[in-house]
């Protein structure tokens, strides 16, 4: 059975009010004390409040299943989540809160839903904004928000698109994730650096260089399409 956060809260307080009465009928008890058998209950009744307080703090803690799953646009979604789910939720917390703030209006390009590194950075700050507002709110968490982290998704949104456009994505563009550069050298590497350090690195390979050149000559005709 699932217990919610609210229902932990509410056993606590439960349990913070049957402690109390202990306490009080622990008092009562001591003030009437006469012989060993009244010693022995009332070390029985210490034994059972510190059980009771040592487990109070368990109240609060969520279980795993309790977790909410962290959204990841370019690491893959959890499974209690599509893309279509994300993507309406996300243009609807856009309109209701990041458009509201000028620089925020002004910095996202119309073209941000071909960008997913525009996503991610919206889908963080939005579970952000939720932690901040509805999860555990928190003045000093929505101060974070409003300080730190806004202004930096929005900067950053900046440099990566600030200059593109609709039009640029009509053209043609290689499709699909870029390929880490020269990752065909990663096995020479590996091996070099675990023996003797006293040795010159692997020499690259022609095959590795024209790659390189390539993935240099399309970066600059992106760059020269989003200028």
């Amino acid at each position: 059975m699932t217990i919610t956060i609210e229902e932990r809260v509410q056993l606590l307080q439960r349990g913070l009010a049957g402690l109390g009465r202990e306490v009080e009928a622990t008092r009562t008890a001591q003030a009437g004390l006469a012989d060993r058998a009244g010693l022995e209950q009332l070390a029985e009744e210490v034994r059972k409040l510190a059980e009771q307080v040592a487990a109070l703090p368990d109240l609060l803690t969520p279980e795993p299943d309790q977790v909410p799953p962290v959204e990841s646009w370019l690491a893959g979604l959890p499974d209690t989540f599509t893309p279509s789910e994300v993507l309406t939720d996300l243009t609807q917390w856009l309109q209701t809160v990041y458009l509201q703030y000028a620089d925020g209006a002004a910095g996202l390009p119309e073209c941000w839903l071909w960008h997913p590194e525009v996503i991610e950075e919206l889908v963080w700050l939005m579970q952000a904004w939720r932690a901040s507002y509805l999860g555990r709110p928190s003045i000093r968490s929505a101060a974070d928000w409003h300080d730190r982290m806004r202004p930096g998704v929005v900067r950053r949104i900046t440099d990566y698109a600030g200059k593109c456009s609709l039009d640029h994505h009509q053209t043609d563009q290689a499709s699909g994730r870029p390929d880490v550069p020269t990752a065909t050298a990663t096995v020479a590497i590996a091996a070099w650096w675990e023996g003797p350090h006293d040795r010159p690195a692997p020499v690259p390979t022609d095959e590795q260089i024209a790659a390189a050149d390539a993935a240099f000559h399309r970066r600059t005709r992106t760059r020269g399409g989003q200028s």
